[in-house]
């Protein structure tokens, strides 16, 4: 029997109980965390015979930035006015489990390790209104094992805007367009594509007006997606005095400034000869792979998946300076109904990118640990 099902129609309301599967996924999450962060540490004694804390190998680049906001809040002098580039949700809630930790950076672990099982609860709920069982389960492998899913473990933001998103987007295909809306504003909270969930939202709308010909207000609820975005915008003024002052400092002190995207892949491919396999082929790799699967997306997936990875590849790609595309892909999420879609069919191309991905991963985990760029 053919392991994907025919589109239904939107499902009905319903509340989120939980299931003997989602156990299974959440026991599934939690042994790949403890198992990727005691790898981590383990490589560190064993192939540099480093005793470092468990946490702190961990709490590299952004991680950082996002530590200091949470302790410190934004400021418009020093080096810490760069730091108005990063989306406040995320160090707001470090800040706040902090005062139970006692930790700042046990805190972002906290967050982050709550966020991912949520993240993956819900990704498999949503790839079960549209595949088998076998495909949602696969779906969240392929999730947990891709080669930079390490972030969604540690301090940064991948997990918690990927719950957000997928919640969003679950609630809007039952029909639950209040917390459809409310989680696409706390998305654009954390990161600025959370406003691609606006057009991806209008999809759905229009995808569910085909099937029951009517005009459901409820929709009207995508419209406070953009108020995360308006919340960001706001603080950059009470900061700074300049709605728009992150732009500047995004263009100067981070490298990026808005360009087509053939302009940014350019000069990514020009760094191949001259630079490292990570800032160079590895990242000319992964936007290919995204590129792949936006095109097979229009071809397999729903439309509004569809709409989320091509808005999202462009936007990570139409600046001048294009890096941390691996890490990015991470919020492709109609990747991973991809690679599920062809383990299912194809058994031995599943068994295939399952070793890939878990290669890679380990590479990148242990390359990140020491203290080297990897994404």
């Amino acid at each position: 029997m053919d392991a994907e099902k025919e589109t239904p129609a939107p499902k009905p309301e319903g509340g989120f109980r939980f299931r003997a599967a989602d156990g299974e996924t959440a026991f599934l999450i939690l042994g790949l965390k403890v198992l990727i962060l005691f790898f981590a540490a383990l490589s560190m004694r064993t192939l540099f015979d480093r005793t470092d804390n468990w946490m702190e190998i961990w709490n590299r680049w952004d991680a950082k930035h996002y530590l200091s906001l949470a302790e410190h809040g934004y400021t418009a002098e020093g080096e810490g006015r760069f730091s108005i580039v990063f989306y406040p949700l995320y160090p707001w809630l470090i800040r706040a489990v902090s005062f139970l930790s006692g930790s700042y950076i046990a805190a972002a672990f906290i967050v982050t390790g709550v966020a991912s099982v949520v993240a993956g609860l819900l990704l498999r709920r949503l790839a079960e209104l549209d595949y088998s069982v076998d495909v949602a389960r696969q779906a969240v492998w392929f999730l947990f094992i891709f080669p930079t899913s390490y972030f969604l473990h540690i301090g940064y933001t991948e997990a918690l805007f990927l719950a957000f998103v997928l919640g969003s987007l679950l609630a809007a295909r039952t029909n639950h367009w209040m917390a459809a809306g409310i989680l696409g504003a706390l998305a654009s909270l954390t990161r600025v594509n959370g406003l691609m969930l606006g057009p991806t939202l209008l999809i759905e709308a229009w995808l569910q007006y085909r099937v029951t010909r009517r005009i459901d207000w409820r929709w009207l609820w995508m419209g406070v997606v953009p108020v995360g975005f308006a919340g960001y915008l706001y603080l950059n003024y009470r900061v700074t005095g300049d709605v728009f002052a992150f732009q500047p400092i995004m263009a100067e002190h981070w490298y990026k400034k808005f360009t087509p995207p053939w302009v940014g892949i350019a000069d990514v491919v020009q760094r191949l000869p001259g630079t490292n396999l990570t800032e160079g082929l590895q990242e000319l790799c992964y936007i290919l792979l995204g590129f792949v699967c936006l095109v097979w997306s229009w071809i397999r997936l729903r439309p509004s998946y569809a709409v989320w990875i091509t808005l999202n590849w462009l936007l990570i790609n139409s600046t001048a300076f294009v890096v941390s595309v691996p890490r990015y892909s991470l919020t492709l999420f109609p990747i991973f109904f991809l690679f599920a879609l062809l383990a299912v069919r194809r058994p031995l191309a599943g068994r295939f990118l399952t070793v890939v991905s878990l290669l890679f991963l380990a590479l990148y985990a242990i390359k990140f640990v020491y203290g080297t760029w990897a994404f």
